[in-house]
């Protein structure tokens, strides 16, 4: 097991937050404010798209040391790329029809005062997080709700989590043995502790595209020094 060696102060995971925002092109520093206690990181400010908060939310998150991030930025949009309900909900239309990944006609959507709302059934989480991500980058997008329901062909716990033990072997520095994976019918709860986000997200993402996968419950924790 490692120890400890070392550790940021609030003031320096602040700064390296800062510098990451400067480095992340999709949102400029300028626009959101970065407060840091105890390892929790607060975002505040006000950004012109719902994809340049998310993007300010994974550039925290990508720091070493950052726990946890509290995301309140918010979205106003501009008067030149406002849309209405009407023709945003055309614009969500044709994005989840021309990405060719994603089953458009399994999936509907509600707008309301630039909130969009999906819905609908597919077969597996990568179609559920394509639809989100195809909808989520258009302008005029104040945030997405993500109702969607997966509905994966059933199979063996045991096959599940031994597909997601191989994948984790493969992509997370082989220390698979740090990761709890439990499987209810195709409902996965992950516990254990990771280096960083990074990490994280590179697990979170083996077990979504694992077969028979519907749900995945996240209780990893972040601790840079273990």
């Amino acid at each position: 097991m490692e120890t400890l060696t070392s550790t940021k102060t609030d003031a320096q995971i602040q700064q390296d937050v800062l510098r990451e925002l400067r480095w992340d092109l999709r949102v400029a520093e300028t626009e959101v404010g970065v407060e840091v206690h105890d390892g929790i990181v607060t975002l505040t400010g006000t950004v012109d798209s719902f994809a340049k908060k998310l993007a300010a939310r994974e550039a925290a998150h990508r720091v070493s040391g950052v726990l946890d991030v509290a995301d309140d930025v918010e979205v106003k949009l501009p008067g030149l790329l406002t849309r209405n309900d009407t023709d945003l909900a055309r614009a969500v239309r044709h994005a989840l029809e021309w990405d060719v990944f994603i089953p458009d006609t399994k999936i509907r959507s509600t707008v309301a005062n630039g909130w969009v709302t999906l819905e609908g059934t597919v077969e597996s989480l990568v179609d559920r997080d394509d639809a989100e991500r195809a909808v989520r980058r258009l302008h005029g997008v104040r945030g997405v709700i993500d109702n969607i329901v997966v509905n994966a062909p059933k199979v063996e716990p045991g096959k599940v989590r031994k597909a997601i033990e191989d994948t984790l072997e493969r992509r997370a520095d082989r220390e698979a043995n740090r990761i709890e994976v439990r499987v209810i019918e195709g409902k996965v709860t992950l516990d254990g502790r990771v280096h960083s986000f990074p990490e994280k997200e590179a697990i979170l993402g083996a077990v979504r595209n694992a077969p028979g996968v519907k749900l995945v419950t996240d209780n990893l924790r972040i601790e840079p020094y273990f």
